[in-house]
């Protein structure tokens, strides 16, 4: 996940890996390309089948002990922990010192987040009403920050920069709205022994926090988080849960520190690696024809339509009440193309598609539409802020 947003500047730059590496268009260009491949090399004949197998592979001795036991198990169980603890050391990070670090700078995106989860959810659930799909209601609420705010840097300086801050802070909170349905949504019944041990581990890091030399609260910091995974693991929540609440116990003054150690590894291997496990989607006619099914039209029209409606509801419902004021006058136009945006889901949308259905058929056509809707809102997006934009800031 990138943290950078570019400067806007139109300064032709040199090619170089270290200007890839920190331009935040790198990973949503990334992602692209590994869904891309992953498609087409599970599409070719002969091979596919053992490409889409070999992510399923049963690894007996990690099974025998009860821990994620094949490729895409490894992937979305315990790498993407990673993901989701450097998601939630960017949520307290603004939180604590950013643009969520007061009520009044938290409000405008807040509203605008939970409106922009719900009204998705909740056409996902009025088209698919008395159908076996409506356990994916949560499939079109998330927004994906890389690939949004990606698409929003290639305009440059045409779009406020408070617009810059707002799709941010929304796409920050988003994500902790993910984080939370998957977390209590998506696992199994709760085991409360387990759920005991996490607790415990969380005031063993706390207490070596407060009272150990920093060399040996560092060493319990990361004994206690793996431990702390594996009680997740058990537990019935979500394994990747265990990675927020650690970006929630990290002192502050380390989170930065500890995002530019994380940038590459989580940008450039994890994120590409669960774009090919995840991606592996058989297109046939059989794929073909279920975009016609309420399943995929919940996932479109919740992701293409209902994120930019329940954003631009949100903002227009809060300042005909006059609960916020904004010191310039909002452009609906940007508004509503910023909510185009977050339509993006990707990342998060396929890893709830994994957990909302055990049926293959069903994840690929559940993912199949996600990159439909995403690809949708990605162009649409761009198209539409850069005709509601054009001729400013010149």
């Amino acid at each position: 996940m990138s943290q950078t947003l570019d400067s806007g500047k139109n300064v032709k730059k040199k090619f170089t890996l270290a200007n890839f590496v920190n331009d935040s268009r790198s990973v949503g260009i990334l992602l692209l390309i590994c869904t891309a491949a992953s498609i087409i090399i599970t599409n070719i004949p002969v091979i596919g089948i053992g490409y889409e197998n070999f992510w399923g592979i049963n690894i007996p001795f990690l099974d025998s002990i009860n821990l994620p036991h094949s490729p895409l198990h490894i992937i979305n169980d315990l790498l993407m922990v990673l993901f989701f603890f450097s998601v939630g050391m960017e949520i307290k990070r603004e939180v604590v010192a950013g643009e969520l670090s007061s009520p009044s700078r938290m409000t405008l995106p807040l509203v605008a987040a939970l409106f922009g989860v719900a009204i998705p959810a909740i056409i996902f659930i009025v088209i698919n009403k008395g159908t076996p799909y409506t356990n994916g209601w949560a499939i079109p609420a998330a927004t994906d920050i890389a690939f949004s705010l990606g698409v929003l840097s290639l305009l440059g300086k045409a779009v406020p920069h408070s617009m810059k801050i707002f799709l941010t802070a929304l796409a920050i909170i988003d994500d902790l709205c993910a984080i939370l349905i998957i977390a209590f949504f998506y696992g199994s019944a709760p085991q409360f022994k387990w759920l005991l041990g996490v607790l415990i581990v969380i005031a063993v890091i706390l207490l070596s926090i407060k009272y150990l030399p920093k060399s040996v609260s560092k060493i319990v910091f990361g004994l206690g988080g793996i431990i702390m995974w594996y009680f997740m693991f058990r537990s019935g929540i979500h394994a990747t849960f265990a990675g927020v609440i650690l970006a929630i116990l990290m002192p502050t003054n380390k989170i930065a520190k500890y995002e530019h150690k994380l940038h590459i590894p989580i940008s450039f291997f994890i994120i590409p690696l669960f774009a090919l496990a995840n991606t592996s989607i058989f297109i046939n006619a059989s794929a073909i024809s279920n975009l016609m099914t309420e399943l995929s039209l919940g996932i479109i029209f919740g992701l293409f339509l209902g994120k930019p409606l329940g954003i631009a509801l949100s903002v227009f419902l809060m300042i005909k009440a006059r609960i916020i004021k904004l010191h310039n006058r909002p452009s609906w136009n940007i508004f509503i193309g910023v909510g185009i945006l977050a339509g993006i889901g990707f990342t998060m949308s396929i890893f709830v598609s994994m957990l909302a259905f055990d049926d293959k058929a069903l994840q690929d056509t559940a993912k199949l539409a996600v990159l439909i809707a995403s690809t949708l809102s990605m162009v649409v997006g761009y198209l539409w802020l850069k005709a509601a934009t054009k001729g400013l800031n010149k």
